[in-house]
Formats: C-alpha cells, sequence, structure tokens
C-alpha cells in the first residue's frame, strides 16, 4: 500500500497526503480525518528507505562485532543483546556487522555505505585500525572498551585494571603471598586487546605493592583450555593457592580441574576475578568477583551514541565503570602449609 492509493480512497491528491504525514504544509481537519481514517484501515507504515531519504536519516544503528567464526563469549552476547534491547526502546534498528579476519569489507560498508546513522565497536585494542577508520569518515560512533588513547572519542569501559588489582588486594588480606593471573588467550594479548593489558597491569602493580609472587598466564577462551591451564599451573607452580581471573569463558574448566585434582575451594585454593554476574553464581562455590554490568553497558553505548548523532561537534564523553567486588565463597583464608 502506498500513498497514491490512500490519496484514491480518500479523495484527495497524493501531495495532501505527503503535507498531512510530514505536516510540512497546513491541511483541515476535515482531510486530515479523513486520510487518518484511510491510514488506519489499511494499517499503513511508510516505506523505511522513503522515509530515511527524507529524514536524512536510517533509524538504524551499526554493531561491529568480532569475526562471524568466532564463538562469541556470555559477556559479548550481552553486550549485544543490550544494545538490541535499549536501540528498541528508543524504536531503533540494528545492523550487526563483524569486523576481522575475512570481514573488512562488511566493516567498510558500514562506515562508509551510509546504511546507519552510528555505529558501535566492541572488543577494542589498545591501537584500533577500526577506531582510525570511523575517525577518518566522520561517522558518529561509540565503543565498548577504549584505546591506549581515550580522549575525543566516546566509550563505555570497564576499569579491569582496577578491579584484578582490588581481587589481588582482598586475597593478600587472606595472607595468600602466591597468586596467578589467568588472563585471557595469548592471540589476543599480542593483538593488544585492551582488558587483558588492563588486567595484566593492574595484577602487578597490585603484587608489587603488597610484596607478593605473581605468575601470570594466558588461556584460551573455552572450558578445555582452562582446565588445562589450571593443570598446568599447578603442576609447574604447586605453591601457587590462589588465582584471579577474566577469562569468565575458562571459569568451568578451571572449576573442574581443581575438581578432579581434588583441591577444594575454598578451603586450599581460592579464586577471584571479574566476570558477568550469571558465570560467577554459577561457579561451585560461588565466585567472588566484580559482576560487570553488561545491561547498564550497553544501554550507555546507545545513549552516548544517540547524543553524538544528535550533536556531532560535542565534547566527547566516556564512562568508566568500577562496580564492586561481591564477597562470595570461593575465596578464604591461605591455607597453612
Amino acid at each position: 500500500m502506498n500513498i497514491g492509493e490512500i490519496a484514491r480512497r480518500a479523495g484527495v491528491s497524493r501531495s495532501t497526503v505527503s503535507y498531512a504525514l510530514s505536516g510540512k504544509r497546513p491541511v483541515t481537519e476535515e482531510t486530515k480525518r479523513r486520510i487518518q481514517a484511510v491510514i488506519d484501515e489499511l494499517d499503513y507504515r511508510p516505506n523505511a528507505a522513503a522515509r530515511a531519504l527524507k529524514e536524512g536519516r536510517t533509524r538504524t544503528l551499526g554493531l561491529v562485532i568480532p569475526p562471524a567464526g568466532a564463538r562469541l563469549t556470555d559477556m559479548q552476547l550481552g553486550f549485544v543483546a543490550s544494545v538490541v534491547e535499549a536501540a528498541a526502546r528508543a524504536d531503533l534498528d540494528v545492523l550487526l556487522s563483524p569486523s576481522g579476519g575475512d570481514h573488512d569489507r562488511s566493516f567498510e560498508r558500514i562506515v562508509s555505505g551510509r546504511r546507519v546513522d552510528g555505529a558501535i565497536l566492541m572488543e577494542i585494542r589498545l591501537e584500533d585500525e577500526r577506531v582510525a577508520r570511523l575517525q577518518q569518515t566522520g561517522l558518529p560512533f561509540v565503543t565498548i572498551g577504549h584505546t591506549s588513547n581515550p580522549h575525543g572519542t566516546c566509550w563505555v569501559d570497564v576499569d579491569y585494571g582496577t578491579l584484578i588489582a582490588r581481587c589481588v588486594h582482598h586475597l593478600a588480606d587472606l595472607g595468600h603471598r602466591w597468586i596467578a593471573l589467568i588472563n585471557r588467550s595469548a592471540e589476543l594479548v599480542a593483538a593488544g586487546y585492551g582488558p587483558a593489558h588492563r588486567a595484566l597491569a593492574g595484577f602487578t602493580e597490585a603484587a608489587v605493592q603488597r610484596d607478593l609472587r605473581g605468575i601470570t598466564l594466558t588461556c584460551g577462551d573455552d572450558p578445555i583450555a582452562g582446565e588445562t591451564c589450571i593443570e598446568q599451573l599447578r603442576q609447574d607452580h604447586p605453591e601457587i593457592t590462589a588465582v584471579v581471573t577474566l577469562n569468565e569463558a575458562a571459569l568451568p574448566g578451571i572449576q573442574r580441574g581443581l575438581e578432579r585434582a581434588g583441591v577444594r575451594i575454598p578451603q586450599d585454593f581460592s579464586i577471584a576475578g571479574v566476570a558477568a554476574r550469571h558465570w560467577a553464581e554459577d561457579f561451585r562455590p560461588q565466585l567472588t568477583a566484580a559482576d560487570v554490568p553488561t545491561l547498564e553497558m550497553g544501554a550507555s553505548a546507545v545513549d552516548l551514541l544517540l547524543e553524538r548523532i544528535a550533536a556531532p561537534g560535542a565534547p566527547a564523553r566516556h564512562l568508566l565503570l568500577t562496580p564492586p567486588i561481591s564477597l562470595r565463597a570461593s575465596t578464604g583464608p591461605a591455607p597453612t602449609r
């Protein structure tokens, strides 16, 4: 159904229907009512492409996600869901676009094809070519995570360095002197993945402050890698009595590896970290952790992007979150040896 058919049924011209819908020119109340009655009868909805052309907007946001071939972690899926939900509340659609690997063309279509009014980027590297590319195009964008240069861009992030350091201090207060950091994968660290590098910096600084013996390991983002990592750690460093981690996807494997070895948590071994709440609550016993507020972060990213779209020249804003450490049952006093 189109404007021409509405005009025919209402007995008016196409331009009159257009003026009644847009409000650009006055139309009598009687004519408006007649046109509206036809619209209601036909359940007419303006063509999205035509409306976008008229408004100069697509009413669509782009969400740039990791490569389609990579399995998204639950935290990443949480960000996707929260962005989609927040956009829906603003009556906006979300176009998902993978980046990296063989997907550079998809990202380029997002930034140069003007298919979206703005974009949100996930999984930010310290030096991120995607951020530089968006800055070149002038397309409004917000990142979940931030580069090594946080000024001049809008972003939302968790203060991984501070939170991992707080976990270390908590374990040190419980008497642990040998603590390990189980980080994200070696590939992500090598690529300059921001949270992994900031977690490492926070861990190292806290270990020095408390005069602890710290061991750092990289671990793949899956349970099998987590099980292998904890087994290797206990074999190579039996003196370790506690672990901090931001690798939530490896947690089930870490738990399984400790259970197979007959290690009791927290009587023999303590674990703390940064993870989405459901990962922490599913761990047995429940994990002492800073719960990543994925819903708040996704909604805040959408809000910042809408601000950026409305006022592209306004000063860039950012939001750095430091959720509290929820003390649960996975941490306890260091065992006496």
